[in-house]
């Protein structure tokens, strides 16, 4: 929710702040109440529901409930989430940062849209040629991602380069899939690279953070993911469990739904890879 504040409309980010501001008693509210005491509308409550991915304000607040009560059981206070101060000591830091982890991959799942993924991994399993663009360190993740992909004998090569990037583009078909990673949605390199990919008829996913963002008006599916980063980024933490949380799920669909046409190979990596350990 908060990753999308600044691209919400006014009377939108009313809400989103109120809800923030005031956890403790949203439970119960009704969408009159919330709209009041926000001073918003009703319609704006609505919309600002279905930004965060829900169905409308009942689903909303049954998920409000239910994450509420999760975080009171694990007895997760407010300063497990909290930034890395100086001077913490590492027990303070090792449950911080483990903490946020554990959020992205909770945040990554309550935005999951089982048909995109669906539609995603079939394409990815049917595809001549997967090429990945990224920058900085989205591109560890797309190095995770060829890694995978290549073990199921699919021809996948991940780019960072921005000149290598625009020579793969130029060259995909409508039989190729380009993954672009871009945590802000706006990395121009990797935008340019989208952009020709589609304009060669490429089946485009895009994984970004969640919200509005340049980079998912040229995706076919579009997975906006959300991740808590703390004040101390060391290389996009967070960010960057949310995005290898996303491969790995493609990976696994793939695998999964094609399991006779995947598992020899992947059986005969793992045996090499056996070998010269």
């Amino acid at each position: 929710m908060n990753q999308i504040l600044e691209d919400l409309p006014v009377s939108e980010r009313k809400v989103a702040r109120y809800v923030s501001d005031n956890l403790d008693s949203m439970v119960g509210l009704s969408v009159e109440e919330l709209a009041l005491r926000s001073g918003s509308s009703q319609a704006a409550v609505v919309r600002f529901c279905k930004k965060v991915g829900c169905k409308g304000y009942r689903d909303f607040s049954i998920q409000l409930v239910s994450e509420l009560a999760v975080a009171q059981r694990a007895n997760v206070g407010k300063s497990a989430y909290s930034d890395i101060r100086a001077g913490d000591k590492a027990g303070n830091v090792i449950r911080k940062v483990c903490h946020h982890n554990i959020q992205a991959i909770e945040d990554t799942l309550s935005l999951m849209e089982p048909e995109q993924v669906e539609i995603a991994a079939d394409k990815l399993f049917r595809a001549q040629r997967v090429d990945l663009y990224a920058m900085a360190a989205s591109n560890l993740v797309a190095q995770d991602a060829q890694q995978k992909f290549m073990r199921i004998n699919k021809r996948v090569t991940a780019y960072s380069d921005p000149h290598l990037q625009l020579s793969s583009a130029s060259t995909l078909t409508p039989s190729d899939v380009a993954i672009a990673l871009s945590w802000s949605g706006e990395t121009r390199e990797v935008l340019e690279a989208a952009e020709l990919a589609k304009l060669n008829g490429a089946f485009l996913i895009a994984i970004t953070r969640f919200g509005k963002v340049s980079l998912a008006s040229y995706a076919d599916v579009h997975f906006g993911l959300s991740a808590p980063e703390m004040a101390i980024r060391s290389g996009a933490m967070s960010s960057r469990i949310a995005q290898m949380t996303m491969i790995d799920i493609l990976f696994t669909c793939v695998v999964s739904h094609h399991y006779q046409e995947t598992a020899p190979y992947l059986e005969r990596t793992r045996q090499v890879m056996r070998a010269v350990r």
